[in-house]
């Protein structure tokens, strides 16, 4: 039965190092273009800089609808501890923590059997140190490159209310979330 498949994964991705992981059926979740409009704002400097970051990565409209195309979404979250809400150094090192376990995911789901997977991370791709982007060149690993639930319009404060994820874990915490979309 699938949903005992999808419980068995969260525990498995869990055992990677994700502090908790859920499922949720892709239906379930909330789509807004409006976030794509707060990765215009370019807080994280990517904008226009990064293939799979906005606006190179694709319409939002289209991103919308190729997600929905998707039944299930395994959801997985990492929190990474700070000394102040100011150790942006703290965020970063959270942040490849964060990447690394995305890998290992993504490695584990490209063995598996489902018959589509689409992996969504957090923030903008994070294979190469530079994206090839800035360099005026095509993408150095099209196969592994990797958008984030908000390129997609995914509300991610909504998705992790649903999985029965905290969006904020406490004051000095910086949490960081992935999901993989998946069809049988």
């Amino acid at each position: 039965m699938i949903e005992d498949r999808l419980t068995e994964l969260t525990k498995q991705i869990e055992e990677m190092g994700a502090n908790h992981a859920g499922w949720i059926p892709v239906e379930k979740i909330t789509f807004d273009p409006y976030f794509r409009e707060m990765c215009k704002a370019n807080a994280c400097g990517n904008y226009g800089k990064c293939w799979m970051c906005p606006p190179d990565v694709g319409d939002i409209h289209e991103l919308i609808q190729e997600a929905k195309q998707f039944q299930y979404a395994i959801v997985y979250q990492t929190i990474g501890t700070l000394e102040d809400s100011y150790d942006f150094e703290g965020m970063m090192e959270a942040g490849g923590r964060h990447n690394q376990l995305a890998r290992k995911i993504f490695d584990a789901f490209s063995q598996m059997p489902f018959s589509r997977k689409l992996h969504l991370g957090a923030g903008g791709c994070r294979v190469c140190p530079v994206c090839a982007k800035r360099e005026n060149k095509p993408c150095r690993h099209p196969e592994l490159a990797m958008a984030s639930l908000e390129t997609y319009g995914v509300n991610v404060s909504e998705l992790a209310a649903s999985c029965g994820m905290k969006y904020i874990n406490g004051p000095d915490t910086v949490t960081y979330f992935g999901a993989v979309l998946l069809t049988e």
